[in-house]
């Protein structure tokens, strides 16, 4: 399985963008979609996910500006990030699992496949 990361750019505070994770190749009815983020300096940290093809989830630092969706093919999940502030500024990764239990939602060991990151930049 591989997954490509898409729509990163360079846009003012108050803006909105909007990223698009593919993945291609065997995924499964199952499958959970990720995304996490890595600002320069920091760890890196889940920003949203949608759960086993059910339901998205959200963090608690990004609820409110950003949605998480899911394309009616199932292989591509949406990242709408309204809003836009400086601190949001990162690379942003998705990330998958097949088989994935709720409590582990926001964990990076529990995505078995990674895609490349693509680069937020909010300008003040």
């Amino acid at each position: 399985v591989q997954l490509q990361a898409y729509g990163g750019g360079l846009v003012q505070a108050g803006d909105s963008l909007r990223l698009s994770c593919v993945a291609s190749g065997r995924t499964s009815n199952t499958w959970s979609m990720a995304w996490f983020r890595q600002a320069p300096g920091k760890e890196r940290e889940f920003v949203g996910a949608y759960f086993r093809n059910q339901y998205p989830v959200i963090a608690e630092s990004v609820k409110g500006r950003f949605a998480v969706s899911r394309a009616n093919a199932r292989n591509t999940v949406y990242l709408q990030m309204n809003s836009l502030r400086p601190e949001d500024t990162a690379v942003y990764s998705c990330a998958a699992a097949s088989t994935l239990i709720r409590s582990t939602v926001a964990s990076q060991t529990a995505h078995t496949y990674w895609g490349h990151g693509t680069q937020v930049t909010v300008s003040s």
